[in-house]
């Protein structure tokens, strides 16, 4: 038997079979090659035709499938993560109607922040846990103001998951972790956000069916069986946002655990035992995959645009001819604090853990006469680790302690210079996990088959590709630290 991993990114579809027996991973794989087109019809918007992951989703099934000589009898569930915060639209015989609004667009900001004081910041972030901001609900109400003519032929609205779940299955539907992070689910009423829809105008019916987040969502259907090179009638058995995912994919799934990813930008996703809320916004809040009524377990992400961007454009700056392991090496020739150089890697775009300031990107201390490249990718190194550190006093602030931090093993995180800053100054064990979300998708997927008793028995053993503990040299790292932070609050002021 094995489970079927699709990841839906806004670059690309990454896809993994999993053996449900042994756990292992028999193939990845990704599609397109080269990143997908995403479209910017004005500034700060970000759309992208949902067709096109389709397309992708059965391009990456049929490779891993022929990659793997797995046969498609065999395949017992389908789970799916997908990226977060985004807007599908269909018609009633489910064609869509507009291209997807995707997470980095920014058009629905006013709208969100005009809904937040008009409900009252105390009641959106005591029933939502955050503002309505940019999140899916105010881009669906962006369509109301801006294509009424769209807006009356919607039959539903979907995040990017629950539409490439329609496509294999023909059902509609949705979960309650999803609706979380489209800002449609009041947490104190557990049930969808009723007071935001009517101020909205928005109609309960135009939200899909509500199912768990592991059950059978729906059968695969014949047309996307042949689509895919798969049988028809597999299970789709699970689905969550990608960095709700990532965290189950790591086994964060109890209190005080914590993921994060050093990718494009950074994450860091807390697990808390209740629904909690900062005050001044520097995070979000979320149902977790394994959230319920009875045990609502709540993800608390905090998100740092400004991460590896900042590393590749170093590196594109001093040469693509330089790996990123030969920069690894010339940042571990220099000690702790790179002679006083700082860098602050806030140059991609606002920086919601700084209350939406954009600082930039700034090099600070900077001497001719002392600092080389070695410095600089140290600095650079040691800029997102502090950035990193900085956002998490942030969870510490809401009483959320990171008691293990786990992290893939395919980011910022393989650089021991980067990793052993964050493990010395949070104070916490980092252990690196070899898994995707991909992975993580297909074993959840499992649990709805029977494979696994439950989602912790699906992620339990999992390889630790490394680990890092908190250094000897803590007073060296915390000066380090403490004065980039001068720096960057001097900037703020």
């Amino acid at each position: 038997m094995y489970l079927l991993g699709l990841d839906i990114g806004s670059s690309s579809i990454k896809a993994a079979l999993v053996e449900a027996a042994t756990g292992t991973t028999v193939g990845t794989i990704q599609h397109p090659e080269r990143e997908m087109s995403i479209l910017a019809l004005q500034p700060d918007w970000a759309e992208q035709d949902p067709a096109e992951w389709w397309r992708a989703v059965c391009a990456a099934t049929k490779k891993l499938l022929t990659q793997t000589q797995v046969s498609p009898a065999e395949v017992a569930a389908i789970g799916i993560s997908y990226q977060m915060h985004g807007l599908v639209v269909v018609d009633k015989q489910g064609e869509v109607l507009r291209p997807s609004i995707i997470w980095c667009d920014s058009r629905a900001v006013e709208i969100g922040d005009q809904a937040f004081e008009a409900l009252g910041s105390d009641y959106c972030l005591e029933n939502y846990l955050n503002s309505p901001g940019n999140f899916t609900a105010s881009k669906l109400r962006w369509v109301y103001e801006n294509e009424p003519y769209i807006f009356e032929r919607i039959h539903k609205a979907m995040l990017p998951g629950d539409y490439i779940a329609y496509r294999l299955t023909g059902e509609i539907c949705t979960t309650a972790t999803g609706l979380s992070e489209a800002v449609f689910w009041d947490f104190k009423k557990n049930t969808v956000a009723q007071k935001l829809l009517d101020y909205y105008q928005i109609p309960e019916g135009m939200l899909p069916e509500i199912v768990p987040v592991f059950s059978r969502q729906g059968d695969l259907s014949a047309a996307a069986a042949v689509a895919l090179g798969l049988r028809p009638g597999i299970p789709v058995g699970y689905r969550a946002g990608d960095q709700p995912n990532n965290a189950l994919s790591l086994n964060v799934l109890r209190p005080g655990e914590v993921a994060a990813t050093g990718g494009t930008s950074g994450v860091v996703y807390a697990v808390a035992d209740r629904p909690v809320y900062d005050p001044q916004q520097r995070v979000n809040g979320f149902a977790h995959v394994n959230y319920t009524p009875q045990n609502p377990l709540t993800g608390v992400l905090l998100c740092i645009n400004g991460a590896g961007s900042q590393y590749r454009w170093l590196r594109q700056t001093l040469g693509n001819d330089l790996s990123y392991n030969d920069m690894e090496s010339l940042a571990a020739s220099v000690g702790i604090g790179s002679d006083g150089l700082h860098i602050l890697p806030f140059g991609n775009g606002v920086e919601r853990m700084l209350n939406n300031q954009t600082p930039g990107a700034q090099v600070l201390g900077l001497n001719f006469n002392r600092h080389e490249r070695q410095h600089l990718c140290r600095a650079a190194l040691e800029g997102i680790a502090f950035a990193f550190v900085y956002g998490m006093e942030a969870l510490h602030d809401m009483g959320i302690e990171a008691k293990v931090l786990r992290v893939g093993n395919d980011n910022l995180f393989r650089s021991a210079v980067f990793s052993n800053t964050v493990a010395t100054l949070v104070g916490s064990e980092i252990e690196m996990m070899a898994t995707t979300g991909a992975v993580g998708a297909a074993k959840a997927a499992g649990v709805s088959v029977g494979a696994y008793k439950h989602v912790e028995e699906a992620v339990q053993g999992g390889e630790v590709a490394g680990r890092y503990e908190p250094g000897a040299k803590q007073e060296a790292y915390v000066a380090a630290y403490e004065g980039w932070k001068e720096a960057l609050e001097d900037g703020l002021a």
